[in-house]
Order: C-alpha cells, then sequence, then structure tokens
C-alpha cells in the first residue's frame, strides 16, 4: 500500500501540474509571466502584411486597375511621328536616247493625329467593363484577405493545440514511467504479479509513441505557421472566440452573408461585365468614325530630279461601315450573350455555396460550444474517477491496469477537450468569415488597412510613364 500510495500522490500531483503548465495556456488559464507572448492579433497582423498569397493577390488587383486607363484611351489622340532617309540611284533614259543619272539623299518627316469621334460605343462600355472588373477584382481581394486571415488563426490555434497535447503526453509518460517503476518495487517485494509489470510495460510504450505523434504534429503545425504567418512560433498567447462580433441566430448570419460574402458580391460584378461585353460585341457591327490630321515634309524624293522637296498637310475624316465581315462579329456577340448566361448561373451556385457555407458555419460554431462543454464534464469526471480508482487500489480492491485505464480515460478526455476548444476557436472565426467580415478593420487589428482604390485613382486618369505608382 504504501509503494501505490507514492505513487499516487507524488506522480499524479507532477501530472496534475504539467497538465495545468500545458493544456490550460491553450484555453486561457495561464499566469502572467516575464517572456513575452505573441497574442493572436499580433499573427494576423503579420500575415496581412506579409503573406506571400495576400501580396501576389494585391499585385494582381493592381495590374486589374490598368484596364481603365487602357479603355480610356480610346476616348483619347493617337499621335504618331515618322521619319524615314535613304539613298536613292537615279538613271533616267531621256528622248535624246541619253542618259541622266544622280544620287540622291532622300528624307521624309511627318507626323499623324487620328481621334476617333464615334466607334459603335465600344469605348464607353469598354470602360464600363474595366470599372466593374475592378469591382471584382477588390472582392476576390478580399476573400483572398479573409482565406489568409482564417489560415493564420487556425496555424495559431493548432500550434496552441500541439503544445498542450505534447505537454499532456509528457506528462501522462511521466506518470505510466513511474507507474512501471512502482510496479517493479512491488514484483520484487511480491505484491503484484509479472502480468501487472507486462501491462505497466505495455501502457508506457503506448504513451511515448503517443507523444512521438503528439510531437510531430506539434512540428507540421509549426511549420505551417511559418508558411502562413512569416515566422516560427514563439510563446503564443491563448486564443479566445470572437462572439461579440457574431450573428445572434442562423438566419442573420444567412442573410448577412448574402449580402457581405465578398465570393457572391465578385460573381454579381461578374454577371454585369458579362453583360456589358454583350454591349462591346456589338457595337462592332456598327460605323467607325475618325478624323485624322497629317503633316509631311520630304526633300529630294522626285525621281525626275525636277522637285528638290514637298511639303503636305492634311485633314481627313472618315466613316467606315461594316457590311460584312465572314461572321466574327455576329459569332462574338452570340458567345458574349452565352458567357452571361453562364456567368448568371455562377452566380446562382455562389449564393447556393454561400448559403451552406454560413449554415455549416453557424451550426459548427453552436456545435463546438456544446462539444467544449461536454469535453470540459468528461475530463471532470474522468479525473475524479482517476482518483477514486486510485483509492480503491490502495484499498486492494483494484487492480494495476484499472489504474492504467483510468489514467487512459484522463488523457483521452483531455486530448478531446484540447481539440474542443481549438475548434471553438476555429469555428468563430469560420462563421465572421462565411458572413464577409473578418477583415481588419472588424477584427481592429493594428496595422494599416491596404486600400485597393487608392492605386486606382492614381493610375485611372494616367495619360503616360512607365512607372508604377510604388517606382517600379
Amino acid at each position: 500500500m504504501v509503494w501505490w500510495t507514492r505513487l499516487f500522490g507524488s506522480v499524479h500531483h507532477a501530472h496534475r501540474s504539467a497538465w495545468t503548465l500545458g493544456f490550460a495556456a491553450a484555453i486561457g488559464v495561464t499566469a502572467a509571466g516575464p517572456v513575452s507572448a505573441e497574442g493572436l492579433s499580433d499573427a494576423l497582423v503579420k500575415a496581412y502584411q506579409s503573406n506571400p498569397q495576400l501580396i501576389a493577390e494585391r499585385a494582381r488587383q493592381r495590374a486589374t486597375d490598368e484596364n481603365v486607363p487602357q479603355a480610356l484611351a480610346g476616348y483619347r489622340p493617337q499621335l504618331m511621328a515618322s521619319l524615314g532617309a535613304g539613298l536613292q540611284q537615279v538613271r533616267n533614259l531621256l528622248p535624246t536616247n541619253t542618259f541622266q543619272s544622280d544620287t540622291l539623299k532622300p528624307w521624309t518627316i511627318g507626323v499623324t493625329v487620328t481621334q476617333t469621334l464615334f466607334n459603335g460605343f465600344r469605348t464607353a462600355n469598354s470602360v464600363r467593363v474595366a470599372e466593374l472588373q475592378v469591382k471584382s477584382g477588390r472582392e476576390a481581394l478580399r476573400n483572398v484577405g479573409q482565406g489568409v486571415l482564417l489560415d493564420a488563426v487556425t496555424a495559431y490555434t493548432n500550434v496552441l493545440a500541439n503544445q498542450a497535447l505534447v505537454a499532456a503526453q509528457k506528462a501522462n509518460v511521466d506518470f505510466l514511467s513511474q507507474t512501471l517503476d512502482i510496479t517493479n518495487k512491488r514484483l520484487n517485494a511480491g505484491d503484484v504479479t509479472p502480468t501487472d509489470t507486462a501491462q505497466a510495460e505495455a501502457r508506457l510504450n503506448r504513451g511515448r509513441a503517443d507523444l512521438n505523434a503528439a510531437e510531430v504534429n506539434l512540428a507540421i503545425s509549426q511549420a505551417t505557421y511559418a508558411a502562413v504567418i512569416g515566422n516560427l512560433p514563439g510563446k503564443l498567447s491563448p486564443a479566445s472566440p470572437i462572439d461579440r462580433l457574431l450573428p445572434r441566430s442562423r438566419e442573420d448570419a444567412i442573410a448577412l452573408a448574402a449580402k457581405g460574402n465578398p465570393a457572391v458580391l465578385a460573381a454579381s460584378y461578374d454577371v454585369d461585365v458579362a453583360t456589358t461585353t454583350i454591349k462591346v460585341a456589338e457595337g462592332s457591327l456598327l460605323p467607325t468614325v475618325t478624323l485624322q490630321g497629317n503633316a509631311s515634309r520630304s526633300r529630294q524624293a522626285d525621281s525626275t530630279v525636277g522637285t528638290l522637296g514637298t511639303d503636305q498637310a492634311s485633314v481627313i475624316g472618315q466613316i467606315n461601315a461594316p457590311i460584312y465581315d465572314g461572321g466574327t462579329a455576329a459569332s462574338q456577340t452570340r458567345q458574349s450573350k452565352e458567357l452571361a448566361a453562364q456567368s448568371r448561373s455562377v452566380l446562382d451556385l455562389v449564393r447556393n455555396q454561400t448559403r451552406t457555407a454560413a449554415i455549416g458555419a453557424w451550426v459548427s460554431n453552436e456545435g463546438a460550444k456544446i462539444a467544449v462543454s461536454a469535453a470540459e464534464s468528461e475530463v471532470r469526471a474522468a479525473e475524479i474517477a482517476l482518483q477514486g480508482v486510485g483509492r480503491e487500489a490502495q484499498g486492494g480492491q483494484r487492480t494495476t491496469v484499472d489504474v492504467l485505464n483510468s489514467q487512459q480515460d484522463v488523457i483521452q478526455a483531455r486530448a478531446r477537450l484540447i481539440g474542443a476548444q481549438r475548434d471553438r476557436v476555429v469555428a468563430s472565426y469560420t462563421l465572421l468569415s462565411a458572413i464577409g467580415r473578418l477583415d481588419v478593420q472588424t477584427l481592429g487589428l493594428n496595422t494599416p488597412d491596404y486600400l485597393p482604390d487608392v492605386h486606382y485613382h492614381q493610375v485611372r486618369d494616367a495619360w503616360h510613364g512607365l512607372r508604377t505608382p510604388s517606382g517600379q
């Protein structure tokens, strides 16, 4: 009995201490320490500022902005300068049956200005298409931003959970190791049989395997954390759900997702893009009116050597009306109509997917609350059962395997609670993402928000210049 009292008293106390340091850190029951810990908001700021996927998407959006000045160029005059120079050998046969020859050095310089006055409204509709593409791209950028922030939350909580699991498994191994030591001593004293020792040894090896698996999962989660956030995790602060930002009912979640989810808004703009593209295609069936001005000067360009130079200037108005182009414009119009029909179907699909995602996120968040409560109750009951089994074992009413089984129930219950706490945090952020509000402003992150409209206004009315606003 003395051996078992020492085992259950000192070892279980050490186990509980390790459990407190490991698991409680994941669920927010840690004491303030001298070492500064990185919080979830800090990790989200890093991901928002440096995640490669998000940076690439911002560059894509800036490239999309350039479609607008390209479309606006259709309103502006086109100016073309030309210069030609060379050598020309001339040999003329005269009526007197004699030859006249000379070497000329002709050159010509000219400038042509072309202004489109009417092109079937293609320029106006092209500008409209480009602006709608910008709006769609902004929503796509917002969607990627939400995904990156949600990935950061997932990576952060995975590291916390796996750190807690490693700590719990280490405490379990310590418990089982000391259990085996004391069981061996009791075997030598004749209190137990070799079966008890074999059972304790088997559980210890299982515990070591579980610890190894937990350490592997922790290493993987740390690598994922570095990929998403930009640095390996150090000491992390507890993460909490964000219930204060979430809708109060499932119906509210569905309504907010329908109005604010960036995937839905992007698909809506894509429908407008496809519809306006039909008008662009139809514009090629209408006449085109242009005005062209030309001025040129040439010297020594007359092969008869009778004229030394020519100066010319002209202003010409031109109307081109298509009669038949082989069916190209008609085919492009029909094609645009089919693409518009496709975009409307895609919008319906995205709306359905968003609604499903909102319902799933709401249900998952509510279910996570219940899972945490149930897991907490399970842990309390399992710990009480372990204490009871330990006392009964001291009285000879329980065997070593009973204690080992009860200990296994405790560690499994704690692992489920760790997973439930992790799922609880992720589910709350997933629901916020489903309704389209997982962003810097809503979360109150300490970082400037990336504003895509700044670059748009910088380049929209730019008439020239090869450098980007960032100086590239």
